[in-house]
């Protein structure tokens, strides 16, 4: 409305009426402002209303996609369940392969696996397997990266299983150029399958240490590691707020529960929420593959 001069009379403008669009649902809010509905975990303000006006929304990972998960220990390290108790919670959950990675021999408040250990492990996993119709379980071993970047076990050792899972579980006060060099030369190793909780943080009780995230995901793309989403409540770890980058460098990721116990796969879930909010989709997530095309995109052939 224009300014009104001394004397004169205001005269309002007339305004178009506009009908109100029938709102019975949240979808209907956003089509009626010509918007894609928004998924409740991207609404962070991180590009999804642009994402949303122009049709670019990511079909995000649901939890049925899930086939298997590989992050997972039993009573040989310090889990609460067997081998055989683990498959048969997967197995009830509808997945279609189970990874056990136990500790390896560094973690020694975890009673890790030496290599006698972990080779009666692996013969107990292959005698079982040959029980299994369209279930598998597969041999792994969660590595402690030494403080030098190298690993736990020879290479020779690390040949013998399905897939290495490498983590940091000491010495957690390196500087952030030592923790990210150290970590780097654990995923160059050719065994390594996956980095586990790579911030190493406990939530609301330990603060994650220095590493520098960016340069670990583009060691990742360059070496074909995939990146864990470590579903544990207490982690949650790679961070949502990485994986719109991870992505965006055709990083791979990898949903695990850090089971120590049949009812700890639950945590799954948990996970899935992390990479829906990170923008994930399933094509992202390593272990939505079914059991046939997952032995074909292994890091390492032979499996």
């Amino acid at each position: 409305m224009k300014p009104v001069a001394q004397g004169e009379t205001p005269v309002l403008q007339k305004k178009t009426a506009q009908k109100i669009p029938a709102i019975r649902e949240e979808a209907d809010l956003y089509r009626a402002l010509d918007l894609d509905y928004i998924p409740p975990e991207l609404r962070e303000n991180c590009g999804e209303f642009e994402a949303a006006a122009n049709g670019k929304l990511p079909r995000l990972i649901e939890a049925e996609n899930l086939r298997g998960t590989f992050h997972c220990h039993t009573t040989a390290s310090d889990g609460r369940n067997s081998l055989e108790e683990m498959a048969g919670a997967a197995q009830e959950l509808g997945l279609q392969y189970l990874g056990i990675a136990d500790h390896s021999r560094s973690s020694i408040q975890a009673r890790g696996l030496d290599e006698a250990r972990l080779r009666v492990q692996l013969a107990m996993i292959r005698k079982l397997n040959e029980t299994f119709e369209n279930f598998r379980l597969f041999a792994g071993i969660e590595c402690d990266i030494l403080r030098d970047g190298s690993l736990d076990f020879p290479d020779a050792v690390l040949g013998e299983l399905d897939y290495v899972i490498a983590s940091v579980h000491s010495a957690f006060t390196l500087s952030e150029a030592d923790m990210t060099r150290r970590i780097i030369r654990a995923m160059q190793n050719p065994h390594v399958t996956m980095l586990a909780h790579p911030t190493g943080r406990l939530l609301l009780r330990r603060d994650p240490y220095a590493v520098d995230i960016p340069a670990i995901i583009d060691a990742a793309a360059e070496t074909g590691t995939w990146i864990e989403i470590n579903a544990a409540p207490k982690r949650l770890d790679l961070d949502w707020r990485w994986w719109p980058l991870a992505k965006e460098k055709g990083v791979k990721c990898v949903i695990n529960p850090d089971a120590h116990g049949i009812e700890r796969l639950q945590e799954l879930w948990f996970g899935v929420g992390v990479a829906r909010k990170g923008w994930l989709t399933k094509a992202d997530v390593m272990n939505c593959l079914p059991l046939g095309k997952l032995k074909q995109r292994w890091r390492r052939s032979g499996v």
